[in-house]
């Protein structure tokens, strides 16, 4: 997602491509065999520098024939066009629907001149659109791929991940250019499903190379799906040559580069590291420099089945253990990046320049200009109402507890709405500003803050995770407006004592951390006082012991006291 971050950056990094440009979100798949317990996963980081974001919800609806659409650029709100309204549409809530249908996306931009200009349906709306007028992952693909070939691809080229409670799928899509003389169609697509046992991800990067089945696939049982123009179109650009079977998707449209390896496949090489052996041979490829490198795969098999809690702390990786970690807990293991309490961020933009030399900033998952989170969990064997289960964050994953949203939700929590608040009116009721209150507190004096945030954000959602066999137990039992409602009353009641428990947070960090001092409190938390009554002495902890010794390093005899 890229609200706000093309004009941000433009003004800051003029000198840099478009495609450079777009660097935002992370997506991950895990295939129902893959995964800890038969569900399907998938997860997103909408990555949104300075937009304000919430957990979105349209309502299920008839419409008339006649009835209209209109579309409004998700990340701009530019008013695009309209098209007809489909007779029913289906609930909504965040990126999934109520028969468990999830979609995320990530923008990775590939050649300019195909953005079609034309077009009147953009990357947001479309996932939204669909969300509301399929069932299925297939059904979503033929959706999406029938729209934008009716009405236009506004957006550039985009990865989007597309789940049901049985299949998981990734699709690529790009315009073909706003002159019809050149292509009749309006875009070019591949999409092809994700191995049941295997797990895949995308970080603004063509991820879909060679895709031609070898033999022909049988009606309705498709892996491999593709636009009729997707070879034909490149050759008639001159952009490949050779037999349909060695067409690669991204080496015709978006090539990978320095950015595209090192800041955006690195990402997807850390995912597949933490569940996959034998991924060290990949460490050339995301090191961004060697053209020979072997390059990363699709999707890999994990060494043990993950599950929902792996995916989410995926979500809130920094690199930890690898060549890339902005992690590192000393001075002498990390570059100063992070500062005195090293900080596992680094500020944008991404590239920057020291004395006429280009330098960039490392990109884990877990970034601070996250506007919200989500890992879904979608289930074939429970009634519908229940299988889907949306685990979602208002910030930066690392920063926030997920709490669950199931995708029969009608009414939004309170917190996760846009009530009250926007991009620039704080609000102490909303999810978004309150947990942003906290995460920026605590970014600049991490390795002293953290540790309470961490406290609270894993005893909520344990508490959530410890819960969810009963409260669904106890859902399965009721039907229809009653099991709805009960899971409804139960997602906003989670949220709720979420965001109490966050504000109570907020409070806390500046009691306790207050002048960079810290409070001592007793095992259950509390604030100990002095025997009169009076709050007790302060500890006053000054630099981590690895920074004091980098800073006499650097400062050498300056800061030396003098010996008696």
């Amino acid at each position: 997602m890229k609200r706000f971050f093309i004009f941000a950056l433009a003004l800051q990094c003029a000198m840099l491509t478009q495609q450079q440009r777009l660097q935002a979100c992370t997506n991950f798949i895990v295939g129902k065999k893959a995964s800890a317990d038969g569900s399907v996963i998938c997860s997103y980081n909408a990555d949104s520098y300075g937009a304000f974001m919430y957990l979105y919800h349209y309502p299920a609806a008839k419409h008339l024939p006649g009835d209209m659409r209109k579309i409004y650029e998700w990340d701009t709100n530019k008013y695009l066009g309209q098209i007809p309204e489909a007779a029913e549409t289906y609930n909504v809530i965040g990126n999934t629907n109520e028969w468990q249908l999830t979609i995320g996306e990530t923008t990775f931009g590939g050649r300019e001149e195909m953005a079609d200009s034309t077009g009147i349906i953009d990357y947001g709306s479309l996932i939204y659109i669909t969300l509301q007028r399929a069932k299925t992952a297939r059904q979503a693909i033929s959706v999406m791929t029938s729209l934008t070939e009716q009405y236009g691809y506004y957006s550039e080229g985009e990865t989007f991940t597309i789940c049901d409670p049985n299949e998981a799928w990734i699709m690529e899509m790009m315009g073909c250019g706003p002159d019809r003389t050149i292509s009749k169609e309006r875009v070019v697509w591949v999409a092809m499903r994700v191995p049941d046992d295997m797990i895949c991800g995308h970080a603004n990067q063509s991820r879909i190379t060679t895709f031609m089945p070898q033999k022909k696939q049988k009606r309705g049982e498709e892996t491999v799906l593709w636009s009729k123009n997707v070879v034909k179109y490149a050759r008639t650009k001159g952009w490949f040559t050779g037999k349909d079977q060695d067409f690669s998707f991204n080496t015709a449209y978006a090539k990978p580069d320095f950015g595209g390896r090192r800041i955006c496949d690195a990402r997807v090489w850390q995912f597949f590291r933490r569940h996959a052996e034998g991924m060290d041979e990949y460490l050339p490829w995301v090191e961004g420099r060697d053209s020979t490198a072997l390059p990363l795969p699709l999707w890999v098999k994990p060494a043990k089945p993950v599950s929902v809690q792996d995916v989410q702390r995926a979500m809130r990786d920094h690199y930890e253990g690898t060549p890339f970690d902005v992690s590192a807990e000393s001075a002498d293991k990390a570059d100063i990046g992070g500062g005195i309490w090293q900080m596992p961020y680094r500020p944008t933009p991404l590239y920057f320049e020291v004395d006429g030399k280009k330098c960039f900033n490392e990109r884990p998952t877990s970034t601070q200009q996250t506007a919200w989170t989500f890992v879904s969990q979608m289930r074939s064997w429970l009634p519908r109402e229940v299988g889907g289960c949306f685990w979602f964050g208002n910030d930066d994953p690392n920063m926030v507890a997920y709490t669950p949203v199931y995708c029969c939700t009608t009414k939004q929590p309170q917190c996760y709405s846009g009530n009250g608040a926007d991009d620039v009116t704080f609000s102490i009721d909303n999810a978004f500003w309150v947990e942003n209150w906290v995460a920026n507190m605590v970014y600049p004096r991490y390795a002293a803050l953290f540790p309470d945030l961490k406290q609270v954000r894993d005893s909520l959602e344990q508490s959530y995770f410890n819960a969810q066999h009963d409260i669904e137990k106890q859902a399965v039992t009721l039907d229809g407006e009653a099991r709805v409602k009960f899971l409804n009353d139960y997602t906003c009641q989670k949220a709720d004592q979420m965001i109490t428990r966050w504000r109570q947070l907020a409070t806390y960090i500046i009691v306790r951390h207050n002048d960079m001092a810290v409070r001592p409190v007793d095992e259950q938390g509390r604030f100990k006082r002095s025997q009169y009554g009076l709050g007790a002495t302060v500890n006053r902890p000054g630099y981590p012991e690895s920074y004091r010794r980098e800073l006499l390093r650097r400062t050498g005899n300056k800061l030396l006291k003098p010996e008696p």
